[in-house]
């Protein structure tokens, strides 16, 4: 995620299951972060990485979610008081990147 999210609050990543559409159930307590999580991990250039997948990335477990490879899942970022440069598209969230 690009540094300096136009979020007056806050802003989150929640993964939901798509045939429920409720969060996806892992072994992870919540299926998302937020910029509020405790430990999140940010980059020396103020961006962040957000890790989606089965297994965490080592060094980077505050920043994960975790899937679960049977279930097909979709993602939801919100951004809690989005500031101008969202709405004049100034700001613009990175595109997911594989990882391997």
């Amino acid at each position: 995620m690009p540094k300096d999210v136009p979020a007056k609050d806050f802003w989150s990543f929640t993964l939901c299951h798509n045939q429920t559409r409720s969060g996806l159930q892992t072994n992870q307590r919540v299926p998302g972060l937020d910029q509020n999580k405790e430990g999140l991990k940010q980059n020396a250039d103020d961006s962040f990485d957000v890790c989606i997948g089965p297994k965490a990335p080592e060094g980077l477990e505050t920043n994960w979610i975790q899937t679960d490879p049977s279930k097909r899942w979709n993602t939801i970022f919100r951004l809690y008081g989005p500031l101008e440069a969202f709405c004049d598209k100034t700001w613009i969230p990175g595109d997911p990147e594989l990882v391997v």
